[in-house]
């Protein structure tokens, strides 16, 4: 199939059809490259899914992509197609993984390691895969990430040789595996807290900062830029600035590619996002919202770290005063206590739990509580978004968009947004510009 998508929208005016625009949407031809910086319980669990299910092994259970449906059409002619019968997304056969990781396990050592999966029923029927899946060595450092450590990384005495040795690990990955296309995704640990500075402010202040080996430049933003520099969208599932920049969103642009970010929302932020609204649409008052997690794999033991756990830290406080809006809602909102806290406990290994505490107001002032005990398996809940987000993103490639893809929100804890705008958290206000980009696209 050679031939381009051709999408045309229609509205319905004065009786009349009117074409309001055009896209055209590259087939989803050939091999997808999937290109994880780390190999831990995310990615491993990620690639370790994808085989099972492309044999008829699994079911993807929370994939919208895979699973969920969308409604089109009205005045009597509605329809109900599922996502990946109704937009051109690349199938499940045709992903390829690869990976970064400054452990040099391969998927199936590390997924044996995580014991995120059961190593008879999921893990042994695939293992020639996965072991097949070697990391490369690492752009890694551990003043960014300081509870970890491994010999599995790039020898590069600068922060530019680190780049352009990534870059040439994309081509030689793309070459060696025959990709059509590919997609950087971060599934590696949450780095220490750094603010936007100088060095972010627009691209030439970024290569200039990479040249310096400014210290504010950390290996995501390596591994961000030699991805963009190689044309390649890339995607950010940690809570790290990254591609959350002006010069990163300026890069993105100019190569006509899409970026999205940021921390993958699998767990207690989903429930926040769910149960946030429900607060404002009842005009229900909140005084306080305590959050705890107890997480014993690698994430929780690199979040022990001050530094590591405050980037953690702004993504899951934010939430609540964007949804609740108090400068709006003083009497409901005003005077909130959130708090947040992430214990790492081992034997916990990835089943995090979260627990929160919230106290609500009603009728008359009267205080009530609502108590949450989630009992999550944190890889489990990240696979399906990470497969997601890199179907949905490689669309948007193929469909011409570029920069920040604010319809991908719906996936993030900390979404990235537009210069001058906001991010959007209600969950179900994400999920429905999701839909609707999707029936944009198509014309629907």
């Amino acid at each position: 199939m050679t031939t381009r998508h051709d999408v045309r929208g229609i509205i319905r005016e004065a009786g009349d059809f009117v074409e309001t625009s055009r896209h055209h949407i590259e087939p989803a031809a050939g091999r997808l490259g999937i290109l994880t910086v780390g190999l831990g319980a995310v990615a491993s669990t990620f690639a370790a899914g994808v085989e099972l299910i492309r044999r008829g092994l699994a079911e993807p259970v929370g994939s919208l992509t895979q699973m969920g449906a969308i409604r089109l059409g009205g005045r009597g002619e509605e329809r109900v197609p599922l996502v990946r019968d109704f937009v051109p997304l690349a199938g499940i056969d045709q992903l390829v993984f690869g990976a970064w990781d400054p452990v040099a396990d391969t998927a199936y050592e590390a997924a044996v390691k995580c014991g995120v999966l059961d190593r008879l029923a999921h893990i042994e029927p695939i293992a020639a895969e996965l072991k097949e899946i070697e990391p490369m060595p690492a752009v890694f450092d551990q003043n960014y990430v300081r509870r970890l450590d491994g010999p599995n990384v790039k020898p590069g005495a600068s922060k530019r040789d680190l780049a352009e040795a990534v870059r040439t690990d994309i081509r030689d990955f793309k070459a060696a595996h025959a990709c059509d296309r590919l997609v950087v995704i971060w599934c590696a640990s949450t780095e220490i807290f750094l603010e936007p500075g100088p060095a972010h402010q627009d691209l030439d202040a970024l290569e200039a900062a990479i040249d310096a080996d400014d210290k504010s430049i950390p290996p995501s933003m390596l591994y961000a830029y030699a991805a963009l520099r190689e044309g390649v969208p890339f995607i950010n599932g940690a809570p790290n600035l990254t591609v959350d920049v002006p010069g990163m969103v300026e890069l993105a642009e100019t190569a006509g590619l899409p970026i999205a970010g940021k921390d993958f929302k699998s767990g207690q932020t989903l429930v926040k996002t769910v149960l946030a609204p429900m607060l404002k649409a009842r005009m229900l008052g909140l005084r306080g919202w305590y959050s705890t997690n107890i997480l014993g794999n690698r994430d929780g033991e690199v979040l022990e770290d001050p530094d590591s756990f405050r980037t953690k830290e702004e993504t899951k406080l934010g939430v609540l005063d964007h949804i609740l809006q108090p400068g709006l809602y003083p009497q409901l909102y005003g005077d909130v206590q959130h708090q947040v806290r992430i214990n790492y406990y081992p034997p916990r290994g990835d089943s995090k739990e979260g627990w929160d505490n919230i106290d609500i107001v009603g009728w008359l002032g009267y205080p009530m509580q609502i108590k949450v005990d989630f009992l999550c398996r944190d890889s489990i809940l990240a696979a399906p978004l990470a497969l997601d987000l890199v179907l949905f993103t490689d669309l948007a490639q193929r469909a011409g968009l570029k920069g920040v893809q604010e319809w991908l929100s719906f996936y993030f804890k900390s979404p990235q947004h537009a210069l001058g705008g906001h991010p959007e958290h209600d969950l179900f206000i994400q999920q429905a510009r999701l839909e609707n980009t999707l029936r944009w696209l198509m014309g629907d």
